[in-house]
C-alpha cells in the first residue's frame, strides 16, 4: 500500500479510509469523515461518460427524419425544448431537458476507424506513437490539482477499458506521467440510497454507475469516468453491428433497452446533481469513440463511422440549449463548426484551470501535452481558465 493511500488529510480522514467507506453517501458518514464530505461542495468536479463502442449519433442526437428510411432507420424523432432541435425518440427525458444541454452534432476524427483510436483522441487528445502513451486528462488534472477530503482525485468505474477489439493503448491511464497518477478503480457497488433517489437513475447497470459517479463527487473526488461497458466482448454494447461475431447489438436493442437506460440513468443523473446544488460545479461530458455509418446495414445494425458523431455537455454553467456544429443530411460528416475530439479533452483541463500549453517529456524531447484549444463557445465566464481549485 503507498503512503498516499494512508496519510490522513488536513481533516483526518485517510484515502484508505476514504476507500474504506465504499460507496457511503453523506448522511451514511460520522464525524470527521461527514464533515469533509460536506466541504468539498464548492471545487470543481468533472464526469467524463463513455458511450462505449460508439452510440448511434442518428438513434440519439441528431436523428434525420426527412432522410431516406435506409438511413433514417426504423424508428422516430421527437421534439426537444430546444425549437426546431429533434433527439431520437427513446430519449424523451433528456429531450425535455435539451434546454440544459449542449448539444455537439459534428466531432470527427480521420484516424483509423478502430475504438482504440477514437478512445485515445477522447481522452488523451492525442494518439500515441510508439511506447509512449499520452496521460489521461484525469491524470493531468491529478497532477495539477489538490486531492480534497481524503478522497482520490480521479476514479474511473467500473474499471478500465480492456478487450475492445484491438490490443493497443485505450486512454484510461497516465502514460508518461508514471503510474503514481493513474486512475483508481473502485469496484464497489454504490451504497442503497433511498428508493426514490434509485428511481431517478433506473434499476439498471447504467444508472448504478451515474448514482455511484454522483456518491463519488459529492464527497470530494474532482474526476470520474464511468465507461458504460468496460469491454466489447460478448455483450451488448453501443456498438451495433447487428453481428454476434464484431458487435451483437441492433438498433432494435438500441429502441428497447440501451438507449432507455441511458435516458433515466442520465437524466437521473442530471437532476440529482441540481436538486443537491452540485451542477453548476460539475462538468458532464457525455460521448462515445465514434458514431455509426448513415446507412443501416443488412443486419439491422450500424457500422464503424468517425466522420461524424454527437456528444452533450451539461453543468458546470455551460448555455443550456446551445447547439454547437452540424453534420449533412444523412449524418455522414460536419458542414457546419467540425470538432475534434481533443477540443473536448482540452475544455475538460480547462475547466480544473490547468494550463494546457504544458509539455510532456518523450524520448528526451519536450512533446505538447495538448494540441486542441478549449470549445470556444463554451469559454464564457463560468468555464474560462479558473485557479486551480
Amino acid at each position: 500500500m503507498s503512503a498516499s493511500e494512508v496519510m490522513p488529510d488536513a481533516d483526518g480522514v485517510s484515502r484508505r479510509d476514504f476507500l474504506r467507506a465504499g460507496s457511503l453517501t453523506v448522511v451514511g458518514l460520522t464525524g470527521a469523515a461527514r464533515a469533509a464530505a460536506l466541504t468539498g461542495g464548492t471545487s470543481r468536479r468533472a464526469i467524463f461518460i463513455l458511450m462505449t463502442g460508439g452510440a448511434s449519433q442518428l438513434e440519439t442526437f441528431d436523428p434525420k427524419p426527412e432522410a431516406p428510411a435506409s438511413i433514417r432507420g426504423p424508428f422516430k424523432s421527437i421534439e426537444t425544448s430546444i425549437p426546431g432541435v429533434r433527439f431520437g425518440e427513446s430519449l424523451p427525458g433528456l429531450a425535455r431537458r435539451a434546454d440544459q444541454l449542449c448539444v455537439i452534432r459534428s466531432l470527427n476524427h480521420d484516424a483509423a476507424p478502430i475504438h482504440e483510436t477514437g478512445m485515445q483522441l477522447l481522452q488523451t487528445g492525442q494518439l500515441s506513437f510508439g511506447p509512449a502513451q499520452f496521460p489521461n486528462w484525469s491524470s493531468v488534472v491529478a497532477q495539477n490539482v489538490d486531492a480534497r477530503n481524503g478522497a482520490p482525485v480521479s476514479v474511473v468505474l467500473p474499471q478500465p477499458l480492456f478487450d475492445t477489439g484491438v490490443s493497443t493503448y485505450r486512454g484510461q491511464s497516465a502514460g508518461v506521467l508514471g503510474t503514481d497518477w493513474n486512475p483508481l478503480t473502485i469496484s464497489a457497488e454504490p451504497d442503497e440510497e433511498p428508493e426514490s433517489i434509485q428511481r431517478l437513475y433506473g434499476h439498471s447497470s447504467f444508472g448504478r454507475k451515474l448514482l455511484q459517479a454522483r456518491q463519488l463527487v459529492e464527497r470530494g473526488t474532482r474526476c470520474v469516468t464511468v465507461n458504460l461497458f468496460d469491454s466489447l466482448r460478448n455483450q451488448m454494447t453501443w456498438d451495433c453491428h447487428g453481428d454476434r461475431n464484431c458487435g451483437p447489438a441492433t438498433l432494435f436493442d438500441y429502441q428497447d433497452r440501451l438507449c432507455p437506460e441511458f435516458d433515466r440513468a442520465l437524466s437521473g443523473l442530471l437532476d440529482d446533481l441540481g436538486q443537491r446544488g452540485l451542477l453548476d460545479d460539475t462538468l458532464v461530458v457525455v460521448t462515445g469513440e465514434f458514431g455509426r455509418t448513415p446507412h443501416v446495414n443488412e443486419n439491422m445494425g450500424r457500422d464503424h463511422w468517425p466522420s461524424c458523431w454527437s456528444a452533450v455537455v451539461a453543468g458546470g454553467k455551460v448555455p443550456g440549449g446551445l447547439v454547437i456544429g452540424a453534420s449533412d443530411a444523412m449524418a455522414r460528416e460536419p458542414i457546419e463548426r467540425p470538432v475534434v475530439p481533443g477540443e473536448l479533452t482540452s475544455t475538460l483541463l480547462n475547466w480544473f484551470g490547468v494550463d494546457t500549453s504544458q509539455t510532456v517529456e518523450i524520448d528526451g524531447k519536450s512533446i505538447p501535452l495538448i494540441t486542441d484549444a478549449p470549445l470556444s463557445e463554451l469559454l464564457g465566464s463560468s468555464t474560462r481558465q479558473p485557479a486551480l481549485v
